[in-house]
């Protein structure tokens, strides 16, 4: 029987993760580490994202990363960032060689890296970060090496795509869930207010919205307050 090639294993590791079985943290995780599978000549992983609005090495398999990454954030200058906003690979064959990010290249000095490589990771027009790839020795990334990674993030992208896809949808449906509970208990509180002050709707919503900013509590709150406590009076 032939034995699977690392790239292989990856992507058939990463094609059955599923996405709705983890959180977003651990998807990002499962990627980088599987990317260090398939291209055994990497010695670690970190992949730049947006957070807070601000490139961030969001995500990495040894300390060391975001350690280098800092120096093309303080600069804006660096190949995880071209990656991620022009879509395109980025390679240093050698980070003692001269090339057009010197801060990101002596960061790699200073912790052993002698040659780097940065893929998009993307779908369509919709850029998700960047993957980027560290190695020990200079040339570390052939061309075998980069067209391996260039299929792996290709695959990586859609992973990525459809875990943010159903996170996404998640959050709106527990927002929704939310809000529809929210709007059942602030008109159960209407009621018992109408009931007790012998109010219109709207003078008990009138009411309900001045406790609200009289104590600086949320609109919801003060309704189920109000439900909680006739409730407790009912059944005592």
């Amino acid at each position: 029987m032939v034995e699977s090639s690392p790239l292989r294993r990856s992507l058939d590791a990463l094609s059955s993760f599923f996405v709705g079985s983890a959180v977003m943290s651990d998807t990002l995780h499962k990627v980088a580490e599987l990317a260090m599978e398939a291209i055994p000549s990497t010695a670690f992983v970190g992949l730049t994202m947006m957070v807070d609005d601000k490139p961030k090495t969001a995500v990495f398999t040894d300390p060391q990363s975001p350690e280098i990454d800092q120096a093309q954030y303080r600069s804006g200058k660096g190949p995880c960032l071209d990656a991620f906003r022009n879509g395109e690979v980025r390679e240093i064959h050698s980070t003692r060689e001269p090339n057009p990010w010197p801060e990101f290249s002596q960061a790699c000095l200073d912790h052993g890296i002698l040659s780097t490589l940065s893929l998009p990771l993307g779908i369509d027009e919709n850029a998700l970060g960047a993957m980027n790839l560290y190695a020990n020795e200079e040339y570390g990334f052939g061309g075998a090496e980069i067209e391996t990674a260039t299929l792996f993030a290709a695959q990586a992208s859609i992973v990525l795509g459809n875990a943010q896809a159903y996170w996404d949808a998640r959050a709106l449906s527990e927002h929704l869930s939310e809000s529809i509970l929210s709007r059942e208990i602030i008109e159960q509180a209407k009621g018992i207010v109408m009931g007790s002050m012998r109010c219109s709707a709207d003078q008990a919503f009138a009411y309900l919205v001045q406790q609200s900013q009289r104590t600086n509590t949320k609109l919801r709150v003060v309704a189920q307050d109000i439900v909680d406590d006739t409730t407790r009076r009912l059944h005592s």
